[in-house]
């Protein structure tokens, strides 16, 4: 499992760092997002960095120490980079995706499915600390 958790933060990291650098260099001055959008666009890249690094982190920490909770806080994290900062992105992007607001009706039960994977994936790392052995 480390191993897939090791390529999803790889990943992650890859698309996180290109989609940052578009963010800072390209939307605002080629395409001339509004504020608004380039702030969600920030948020999107700000918390897939947040759970990239946790998750590699995680992984790291499975390889030496096996456990299914653990397992399941890397799986709620993924979950959390791809619903959370995913939709965001999408969100941010539909003006230059020519995606008007009343197509998107569907897509605003996505972003809080990623925030409550995130939050559930931290309360269960808490857990995990808890059930640890001094």
């Amino acid at each position: 499992m480390h191993r897939k958790m090791l390529l999803f933060a790889g990943i992650s990291g890859v698309l996180m760092v290109g989609l940052g650098a578009i963010g800072a260099h390209t939307l605002r001055e080629q395409y001339h997002l509004a504020e608004k959008n380039l702030l969600t666009y920030e948020t999107a890249v700000r918390y897939q960095a947040y759970h990239t690094l946790a998750l590699l982190g995680l992984s790291f920490w499975i390889f030496q120490f096996p456990s299914r909770l653990a397992n399941i806080i890397a799986w709620l994290f993924m979950a959390g980079i791809i619903l959370f900062s995913g939709s965001l992105y999408f969100l941010a992007l539909r003006p230059i995706l020519g995606i008007a607001d009343d197509q998107m009706r569907g897509i605003g039960i996505i972003t809080p499915l990623g925030g409550l994977a995130f939050i559930t994936g931290w309360i269960l790392l808490f857990v995990y600390a808890l059930k640890l052995k001094k």
